[in-house]
């Protein structure tokens, strides 16, 4: 009998001993239960699973191979369970986003790592396990497919401690090569896709009625994109996933993703400026439409979760103000902001790093809300105040209340998930700081690292 344990270890603001995010912001995440999954059926095995966004992992695991998830935030972490596994006897194996971006730092702290997307590695490494014959490294296949896959042991969910398990993947990729974003560094610009047929049948078999897909860009193949909204219309689902500003583009793309039942969608507008989208290379974004774009969205009866990033090397002292007085104007129904990170891999790490501007290589500061690059026209404690300020001013009731004008979801709702934004961004000073998890304790996975 093979004992398998899965961990998905978190950094102190995700993890559950008094973190900030309460069970109404959280959903649970994919990848442990995909895992679970995946292994072969012929292979007789107890497993565990432990998500520390929503509780403790223990130290005294009794098992055979242990496997983390690594992004790079939690890099660190993951690090650190994985040497006291280790000394304890276990065989420890890490994967995930970091360890696919920057293989030669996580390798000397596991027995084995896989790069890529495990699908085929992860069956075969445990084969090899059990042979007695394990590789140091597994890559993903390089014909890699999502169809005939087995469905994620939702079972194996605390459903009571998550506002939503109907979390659902119909593709993977994104074709774009926006500078700081690790997908194509990681997984390359091709396109992954699930059958249509298979996605829906995985929903109707949860009996869904409000669902999250966790794509990273769901309109990425447009042929795929309608024939994925209009098999979604019959099911009467309410949605909520992740798309470019491009959708705001394509009327009957919009019209349909609206009919399918999307209810919210998170779009990375990054940058209010030309020039500071062109720096990141994405500039198939138009600042001048972003307000035009919003009122399509609304009358769409789509919610946007609207992003944005700060440090770009063109901007100023001024972009803080400038960037929320826009949002507020523009009514984002739920607004975010992120410090620029360049996380390892990605071609913004690769050019700071050639400038001699990566200020700090501690993993656990690379969640999006630190600053570890000297940015270029304005000091590092500058960018650090300037993030703060504009999220305290987007979540202040009074720019609540006139955003909440042009909202197309219940004023409940929208109140909501504002309040819980407004609790996060007037502590950030206290729940950023690098010893803030000696204090207290703190959920996705792939997607948070790569929005």
């Amino acid at each position: 009998m093979l004992r398998i344990c899965l961990l998905s270890p978190k950094g102190p603001l995700y993890r559950h001993r008094g973190g900030i995010f309460r069970k109404s912001l959280r959903y649970s995440p994919l990848t442990l239960p995909t895992l679970a999954a995946l292994i072969p059926p012929d292979i007789e095995h107890e497993l565990t699973i432990f998500d520390e966004g929503i509780e403790d992992i223990p130290l005294d695991i009794e098992a055979d191979i242990i496997g983390i998830t690594v992004i790079t935030g939690t890099a660190n972490r993951s690090y650190k369970l994985a040497r006291e596994f280790r000394s304890r006897g276990k065989t420890v194996v890490l994967g995930g986003p970091h360890v696919t971006l920057i293989p030669e730092d996580a390798q000397p702290h596991a027995d084995a790592i896989v790069t890529g997307y495990a699908e085929d590695t992860w069956p075969q490494l445990l084969r090899d396990f059990q042979a007695g014959c394990l590789r140091a490294r597994y890559e993903q296949a390089a014909d890699l497919s999502l169809a005939g896959r087995p469905t994620a042991r939702r079972d194996l969910i605390n459903a009571s401690r998550y506002a939503n398990t109907h979390v659902f993947e119909a593709t993977r990729g994104c074709v774009h090569r926006c500078e700081f974003c690790v997908v194509p560094s990681a997984w390359g610009r091709k396109p992954y896709q699930k059958p249509v047929g298979e996605v829906i049948d995985e929903i109707r078999a949860t009996g869904a009625r409000r669902a999250i897909f966790i794509d990273l860009n769901l309109i990425a193949d447009r042929k795929y994109a309608m024939e994925l909204f209009e098999a979604l219309i019959p099911l009467n689902l309410k949605w909520a996933g992740l798309s470019t500003s491009l959708l705001a583009r394509d009327d009957e793309l919009l019209d349909l993703c609206s009919r399918s039942g999307c209810a919210a969608l998170l779009v990375g507008f990054e940058s209010i400026t030309h020039s500071g989208l062109k720096g990141i290379q994405k500039g198939f974004n138009s600042p001048e439409l972003y307000a035009e774009w919003m009122k399509k969205f609304h009358s769409a009866g789509i919610a946007i979760n609207g992003t944005f990033v700060f440090g770009i090397d063109d901007h100023t002292q001024d972009v803080f103000e400038e960037t929320a007085e826009f949002v507020i104007d523009a009514g984002i129904d739920l607004p975010r902001f992120a410090i620029l990170t360049p996380f390892p891999g990605t071609p913004l790490f690769k050019r700071l790093e050639a400038e001699n501007r990566i200020s700090s290589k501690n993993w656990e500061l690379y969640d999006g809300q630190h600053v570890v690059f000297e940015p270029a026209h304005m000091t590092a404690e500058t960018l650090q105040a300037g993030n703060m300020r504009a999220w305290q001013k987007v979540y202040s009731y009074r720019s609540i209340a006139r955003r909440m004008r042009s909202t197309p979801v219940s004023k409940l709702l929208y109140l909501g998930a504002n309040m819980g934004y407004r609790f996060y961004a007037h502590r950030l000073d206290r729940f950023y700081t690098c010893d803030w998890h000696l204090m207290t304790g703190p959920a996705s996975d792939r997607s948070r690292q790569a929005v």
